[in-house]
């Protein structure tokens, strides 16, 4: 008995050191400033899944306002549509014009091939200079893992 209690008490113990040595290092590189002339880069996905010209007014708007506050060479700056949301990339959206100022801007917006598919639409019923990714959610997926900040307006 007195051998297992002495044992988990120096397991404990070394539980317990492990624990400790990575939080200290981490609250060590919080602090950590920038190296001095980083090119380090906010990094922001925007998710548009609705077909709603107000949700889009209300996304692009998201998008000038990061750029303008952050400044627009600071960022860099991705709008995925898939679903619903997918119809105001085409030709004659309601919005056409903002997506084409926000392209203008450094802007990507792409359109989710597979929404495009089951839609049966064709890259010649869409907006010029869109990107094209083949599923919109992974794409979110792997930006996100990549560290980019999700915004769904």
């Amino acid at each position: 008995m007195l051998k297992t209690r002495t044992f988990v008490f120096a397991a404990l113990g070394t539980l317990v050191a492990a624990l400790l040595l990575p939080v200290s290092s981490v609250a060590a590189d919080a602090t950590a400033q920038p190296a001095a002339g980083s090119s380090a880069k906010h990094r922001v996905i925007f998710q548009v899944s609705d077909n709603d010209p107000r949700i889009w007014n209300l996304a692009l708007t998201n998008v000038k306002n990061v750029q303008d506050d952050l400044g627009k060479d600071n960022v860099e700056v991705e709008v995925v549509a898939y679903g619903p949301g997918l119809p105001m990339l085409k030709l004659e959206s309601e919005v056409s014009s903002r997506i084409a100022d926000a392209i203008g801007n450094g802007v990507s917006i792409v359109a989710c091939e597979n929404t495009m598919t089951n839609m049966k639409t064709t890259r010649a019923d869409m907006l010029p200079k869109l990107g094209y990714v083949k599923a919109g959610v992974v794409e979110l997926m792997e930006k996100q893992s990549a560290g980019w900040a999700y915004i769904r307006p």
